[in-house]
């Protein structure tokens, strides 16, 4: 729908349900707002920072997170009475543009419906599916409810045109303007190659993650630490802290607690290896140049749905932008005290495996580079775009 009433500011809802889509729509918002003369309305759902940007919220942000098939189920009532109230805020004021942030599940349900009632509502959507992971029909399934799709990794845009996805611009990943907070100073550098080493520990970013990796994390550490003195640093989220305090009392050695994004990347400039939960803070810790093992445990129901849907070698999204298994991972079964040990002294040695990993992280600068746009500005650009002039037949990519 193109901007109908000359000069009237241009009105967009957009849905972010995780964290991590609270961030990126809270970046797009500013950019938005500094490249809309006109002025720019915003409505939908989001967090803490799409609020600083000037989004009230319909209603809270978490209720639309659930993680797994046993905790998808229990909030199923819930999830699906969002879902309807969401589509119906977006139909009694249909705006110039609905964006769809992450959280896949939810938001390409409400692309649906909402096409299928006004299908003249121009849709983007932020963040690609992981369809070059696990279930890569659904690149196709996109396409007649999405306009346009921005890619934060740089392969995207071809895995959707080899799948028949929608059409898609590949805009950068949001930790691109993050670099300078992730990178060491020449102090941090040296204090990187000392003794003891640094060693950051991240059992994961939700409470099913730590409840799942927390035993198994102590304890190599405690077998590690008999033989291999390390300062131990455990960055987390506010609202984790307790969680993560119960958790390490039972370690046999104890981290230092960090909370809040200062520390986190203070600590990330010092590290000199880490043992992470698999997820974006492997593509973190890969920017900062900081070796890793990589970890992850699902449920039994889910484990055994994702081996038969998994594409490629690799779960780590390190490896996947490096288009090489560098990052060794430990998954499921694999998982053990005795092997996580082992492979966490070889990152922290100078060995083989470690060089092989620093020298993956060093192509990453080339892998990621988009000139001198932030993503944020490169993602508003294509979003205005399309409030301006309303959904056209085919937007190709950018």
């Amino acid at each position: 729908m193109a901007k109908s009433d000359a000069g009237r500011p241009l009105r967009l809802f957009l849905v972010a349900g995780e964290e991590s889509g609270d961030q990126l729509g809270g970046a797009l918002m500013e950019a938005l707002a500094a490249r809309a003369p006109e002025g720019i309305a915003f409505s939908g759902i989001g967090g803490a920072r799409m609020a600083k940007a000037g989004l009230a919220s319909l209603f809270p942000m978490e209720d639309l997170t659930a993680i797994g098939v046993a905790a998808v189920l229990a909030r199923l009532p819930r999830i699906l009475g969002r879902l309807r109230q969401t589509v119906e805020a977006v139909l009694a004021d249909p705006p110039d543009v609905l964006v769809l942030i992450d959280a896949p599940d939810f938001t390409h349900r409400v692309a649906a419906r909402v096409r299928a009632a006004h299908p003249h509502i121009p849709i983007v959507k932020y963040v690609s599916p992981t369809v070059w992971v696990w279930r890569s029909g659904r690149a196709a399934a996109m396409r007649p409810y999405v306009d346009h799709l921005l890619a934060l990794l740089p392969f995207e845009p071809d895995v959707h045109r080899e799948l028949g996805g929608p059409p898609t611009t590949y805009v950068g990943h949001p930790l691109l303007e993050r670099l300078g907070a992730l990178r060491p100073g020449p102090e941090e550098a040296a204090r990187r190659a000392a003794d003891p080493p640094v060693v950051l520990v991240l059992p994961g970013s939700r409470r099913r993650e730590i409840t799942r990796l927390g035993a198994d994390f102590g304890w190599a550490l405690g077998r590690l630490a008999q033989t291999r003195p390390m300062e131990l640093v455990l960055p987390t989220l506010p609202h984790l802290r307790g969680l993560i305090e119960d958790t390490v009392a039972r370690w046999p050695v104890q981290p230092r607690i960090v909370v809040g994004e200062a520390e986190k990347f203070a600590a990330f400039r010092s590290a000199r290896a880490a043992l992470a939960a698999s997820g974006t803070v492997t593509l973190e810790l890969a920017l900062s140049g900081v070796p890793m093992v990589a970890a992850y445990r699902i449920g039994w129901l889910e484990a055994q749905i994702g081996r038969r849907l998994l594409q490629g070698t690799s779960v780590v999204l390190a490896n996947r932008v490096i288009g090489e298994d560098v990052v060794p991972e430990l998954l499921q079964e694999f998982l053990t005290v005795p092997v996580l040990a082992d492979a966490l002294a070889r990152t922290i040695a100078d060995t083989p495996q470690r060089a092989r990993q620093l020298e993956g992280f060093a192509r990453l600068d080339a892998i990621f580079a988009i000139g001198a746009d932030h993503p944020s500005v490169r993602a508003a650009e294509v979003v205005l775009r399309l409030a301006r002039s309303g959904r056209p037949a085919a937007l190709t990519a950018l």
